[in-house]
């Protein structure tokens, strides 16, 4: 893979720790949701990450930087080989958690209102590790920036 692939790698990374970073704000913010469009309590979301495939033959040999000047693959809307997708947002199929609230409008007949299962701790660690993963490939690319220029330094 040549530099150029190793700043899409991160770059498809980065784009990723991003939406899963978006995930964990909504659930932080639907913690207290008892009602949404489908009329039960907000389900915890989870960001399902996979390994980006070669969507082609010749993403196939790009990925070994055999055929080095071929189209980027994000111009044509295509995954990065080698780099990350996110293949799904899915709800957590969890319980929801009951509390005892009579006066509450979303309560049932016994009293209890359904809330969703959502741990802020859990989903500040959740957010910690996205933004560390984030910065951590901000790193990568900026280490990459700095071996092209010293490339290019070389050759003059």
């Amino acid at each position: 893979m040549n530099l150029f692939g190793v700043m899409e790698v991160s770059g498809s990374a980065m784009k990723a720790e991003r939406i899963r970073a978006e995930v964990v704000a909504a659930n932080m913010a639907n913690a207290e949701t008892t009602r949404t469009a489908d009329g039960g309590p907000y389900r915890r979301q989870h960001v399902i990450f996979a390994a980006a495939q070669a969507d082609n033959f010749a993403g196939q040999f790009r990925s070994h930087s055999l055929i080095p000047m071929l189209p980027s693959p994000r111009s044509s809307g295509q995954s990065v080989p080698g780099g990350v997708d996110v293949t799904a947002v899915v709800s957590d199929p969890a319980a929801t958690q009951r509390r005892f609230d009579p006066q509450h409008p979303d309560a049932d007949k016994d009293g209890y209102v359904a809330y969703p299962d959502i741990n802020p701790l859990t989903e500040m660690v959740d957010l910690m590790g996205a933004t560390r993963a984030y910065g951590l490939n901000s790193s990568a690319v900026q280490a990459t920036k700095g071996m092209i220029t010293a490339s290019l330094e070389i050759l003059k």
